[in-house]
């Protein structure tokens, strides 16, 4: 191991690609020459091997580390799964089209919340050679899922509130009010259960942030669903025609204005757009002072991207001066540059 605090040179014949890696972690003048990422090979050594795993013991070995919040979810998962077992068997047996296609929407509501729980335990695995980053990814791959399916439950909202408007019929006036309430109380309990994260707006320190806040929004999205249909129905039983309309389009506008800023989060993070906690101008600051140094004739790029909320990783291209050039103070200067704006992982290419 070098004792030095960058990465040496990678150089292959006459090229002059340095790069020098280092984490915000540790300060700069104690750090090793190691790598941030654990990972094992095979005794083979192939590249391709696949990452096997029991999606039902990972949710067991997640399930005794102690995680509420696993568990929690998993206990509404169940709920919603025998209630939507009995509400299609009772519309099947009793041929109310409501209450099967309610019972429908609750299975594919209950197969994303399984893909946040999947989110929650396989993110928990260490890096791989496959996924040297890890896997807390996939915790925002959920988040993104979970905002794309409500936004998709808005647009079904809207076109049964626009066929109700035209062909002048209600779309659920066979829907049970006994199983709109008990919907709206199964996820009442869901909404109680992360009620740390009942807000449109959340500052995400991580991506567990990230896909608890999703898992929130989506019985929430659910709770205001089953509220709206159970006030049509009784709109309706007292005789106002269009109070269907009315309220399906109030609970569209609704859930599309507390998805939209989630939406917009996950897609930014999965796109690998800028940092959105990083204000433009302080990272064109940043470059100013990268090429105002006297040892550095020109900034090539630089790029920073989101990994996960709270995981800033940078790359930065330098092109230096080819005489009386001490390198280790130009890493020094960069990294002092952007360690204020947060920036955990940086790699510096000359």
């Amino acid at each position: 191991e070098s004792s030095s605090p960058y990465a040496g040179d990678f150089s292959f014949g006459e090229s002059t690609d340095r790069r020098f890696a280092y984490s915000r972690q540790a300060p700069l003048q104690t750090m090793q020459w190691q790598s941030d990422v654990g990972f094992s090979c095979s005794k083979e050594g192939r590249g391709d091997q696949v990452f096997h795993f029991s999606f039902a013991s990972l949710v067991r070995r997640g399930l005794r580390s102690g995680n509420k919040q696993m568990r929690r979810l998993l206990i509404l998962i169940s709920l919603n799964v025998a209630y939507s077992t009995v509400e299609l068997l009772i519309g099947l047996f009793s041929g109310k089209v409501g209450l099967i296609s309610d019972a429908f929407h609750l299975t594919f509501g209950c197969g994303l919340l399984s893909f946040s729980l999947f989110a929650m335990v396989v993110s928990r695995q260490k890096p791989d050679h496959v996924y040297t980053y890890g896997y807390k990814r996939v915790e925002v791959l959920a988040a993104f899922t979970n905002a794309v399916f409500l936004l998709f439950m808005c647009f079904s909202l809207a076109v049964e509130a626009l066929h109700a408007f035209i062909q002048d019929e209600s779309e659920h006036k066979h829907y049970s009010i006994i199983s709109a309430v008990t919907n709206l109380l199964v996820n009442l309990i869901g909404v109680w259960y992360f009620r740390n994260y009942a807000r449109i707006n959340l500052v995400y320190r991580n991506a567990e942030d990230m896909n608890n806040h999703s898992i929130c929004l989506h019985v929430l999205a659910d709770s205001i669903r089953s509220a709206g249909l159970i006030l049509a129905s009784w709109l309706l039983s007292l005789g106002f025609e269009n109070a269907e309309v009315v309220c399906l389009g109030a609970v569209s506008v609704a859930v599309l204005m507390i998805i939209l800023p989630l939406f917009k989060t996950a897609g930014s993070i999965l796109l690998q757009a800028s940092p959105s906690d990083i204000h433009v101008s302080a990272l064109r600051k940043c470059w100013r002072q990268m090429s105002s140094h006297e040892d550095v004739v020109e900034v090539c790029q630089a790029r920073f991207w989101e990994l996960v909320p709270g995981h800033v990783v940078g790359d930065i291209s330098l092109r230096l001066k080819k005489q009386g050039v001490k390198e280790k103070e130009v890493v020094q200067y960069v990294h002092g540059v952007y360690h204020e704006l947060g920036v955990q992982d940086l790699t510096l290419q000359t």
